[in-house]
């Protein structure tokens, strides 16, 4: 460890993970990362095998488990956010589902005052540069040599065929890749899991480039405050144990995620100046858009019986489990060896949508993410929610004790346009599963029942049962200057009226991406790391794209 680093890359998950290797890569820069969390041991077996997904959350070696305020339209209900504790942050305890979003996500993130180079020909070409698209040989569209090996769900499950062509025989399309030309329809998933193991950012990044001397990364290391000369960010205070340290930095990078970015900000002195003042800290910086502009995707699990042995559901059983994970230790195969998020699909659930605002997980057993599974024998379910709400929540630090998880409130359900999308959802997934193809296997509605119909049932029924998708994001917006709640210059990554410190994580986002937010966050770090480097930016790519021809259709902002 030394004293003074060119770079402090604060937070070593999907971000963190990028930029400790890419600020790394020609050995002239000296790079730190301080991870709150610990090692993601190669022998973890609740990190390597992609079935045990659901031991991490709520646990405290992996999970930092944060919940939201009572959400004022979810009947006062606290959400559990479910964030990773450990190096690799959530890539390591996530579905490890990769969707780049539709390309009209960085169209819309592109027509904002100075987000020109974000729209779609930009991003693509780093979208190209991560991947390794290994099912996906000779499609342009996709890189072929990067870091992130990409595989295909093989979706073989009966179940799987069945409900895409349940989505076809209501009248919805297929699609051979979410990630390529057409977004719009159902089809099998590219993920993160590489020879029956998943391929966190750490693995594929990290371990590449521990060995160089000018990369150091410092686990169980809690950063505590940013410390200014005037708006100059010099240095980072964290603590290790009961070792309180303080190292220096020509440039600190944020990469500590959508909640703990903004924190973080905050209890340094910059956000909102009269709020933070009221908590007795000084401001550096009045920037009022620290913490605002909160969103995520909100979902519920729609559970079905099966009559025929073909589902997952035998898996759950722990009398079995043992020798599930002999085979995945001995061969990477078996149960264990997926996440079993192997498809599922994106439409339109009106005609006011250019592009599609719904979006569908199937998974071949039914099984809530703590483990708690549905009373049958064989089952599956549809994970399904809105992916464009308007709602906006926001997030604010409680007092100086930077151990005190903040205050964080989504208003999930708090807009008409929300609570109509989210009837439309209920209402078009049962269609879906009500068509011929599925029959053989549906022996009937789990969950909600039959006893949920009307419109003001529906409603009911989420705000009791729906759970986070873990997308949160957008808490230090990128933006123009000239806009009053922008956070981050999307040109450099720096934070408006201050010098040496940038922020590159989800928390950049305008607007949360149709689909999981971890390869979106990839692709910000890595063309982040060319403008921190002051590299020339990869050359846009024009490629074609699909687009739902409607006169009707507005781009909703």
């Amino acid at each position: 460890m030394k004293k003074h680093y060119d770079y402090i890359v604060v937070g070593g998950g999907s971000a963190g993970s990028i930029l400790g290797n890419r600020l790394s890569e020609d050995g002239t820069k000296s790079v730190l990362i301080l991870e709150a969390g610990r090692s993601d041991y190669p022998w973890d077996l609740f990190i390597q095998m992609p079935a045990a997904l659901m031991f991490p959350a709520g646990n405290p070696l992996y999970d930092w488990g944060y919940k939201s305020d009572p959400e004022p339209y979810m009947n006062g209900r606290r959400i559990a956010h479910a964030r990773g504790k450990v190096l690799g942050g959530s890539s390591s305890i996530n579905g490890m589902i990769y969707q780049r979003g539709n390309p009209m996500d960085y169209e819309r993130w592109g027509a904002d005052k100075g987000m020109e180079s974000w729209d779609y020909a930009h991003v693509l070409p780093y979208f190209k540069k991560l991947e390794n698209a290994i099912d996906s040989p000779g499609d342009k569209n996709r890189g072929h040599d990067g870091p992130i090996k990409l595989t295909r769900g093989p979706a073989t499950n009966p179940l799987f065929n069945a409900f895409f062509e349940a989505g076809e025989e209501a009248g919805y399309s297929r699609t051979s890749d979410v990630n390529s030309y057409k977004q719009e329809g159902f089809g099998p998933f590219d993920r993160h899991i590489y020879n029956g193991k998943r391929l966190s950012a750490s693995h594929a990044y990290l371990d590449p480039a521990k060995k160089r001397d000018n990369l150091d990364i410092e686990t169980l290391a809690f950063v505590t405050k940013i410390n200014f000369e005037g708006t100059k960010a010099k240095s980072v205070t964290y603590r290790r144990g009961k070792i309180i340290k303080e190292v220096y930095a020509e440039e600190i990078v944020l990469a500590g995620g959508a909640i703990n970015t903004p924190q973080l900000l905050q209890l340094s002195g910059v956000g909102d100046a009269e709020y933070l003042k009221s908590l007795d800290i000084d401001p550096v910086v009045h920037l009022p858009g620290v913490g605002e502009n909160l969103q995520d995707h909100l979902e519920v699990y729609i559970q079905h019986a099966c009559p025929q042995p073909v589902s997952e559901q035998p898996s759950l059983n722990k009398l079995k489990m043992p020798w599930i994970g002999l085979q995945w230790m001995l061969q990477r195969k078996g149960p264990a060896a997926s996440s079993h998020f192997e498809g599922g699909g994106f439409i339109r659930s009106n005609e006011d949508c250019t592009y599609p605002n719904l979006m569908y997980h199937f998974l071949p057993l039914a099984v809530r993410y703590d483990g708690k599974k549905a009373d049958t024998p064989h089952g599956f379910q549809v994970h399904v929610g809105p992916m464009y709400s308007d709602a906006r929540g926001s997030l604010k630090i409680k007092s100086k004790d930077p151990s005190q998880h903040p205050s964080m409130v989504y208003n999930y359900l708090s807009t008409d346009q929300d609570r109509r999308e989210w009837i439309e959802a209920v209402r078009i997934t049962r269609e879906i599963i009500s068509q011929p193809a599925l029959a053989p296997y549906n022996t009937g509605e789990i969950s909600p029942g039959q006893s949920v119909q009307t419109d003001e049932e529906i409603i009911e029924w989420v705000r009791n049962d729906a759970e986070t998708a873990l997308h949160p994001c957008g808490t230090a917006k990128m933006g123009d200057a000239s806009d009053p709640m922008s956070v981050v210059d999307p040109n450099t990554m720096k934070i408006h009226g201050l010098e040496n410190i940038r922020v590159v994580d989800a928390s950049v986002m305008p607007y949360v991406t149709n689909g999981n937010i971890h390869a979106p966050v990839l692709m910000l770090a890595e063309r982040a790391a060319d403008l921190i480097l002051g590299r020339k930016p990869l050359d846009a790519l024009h490629f074609d794209y699909y687009k739902h021809d409607s006169k009707t259709a507005v781009l909703n902002k």
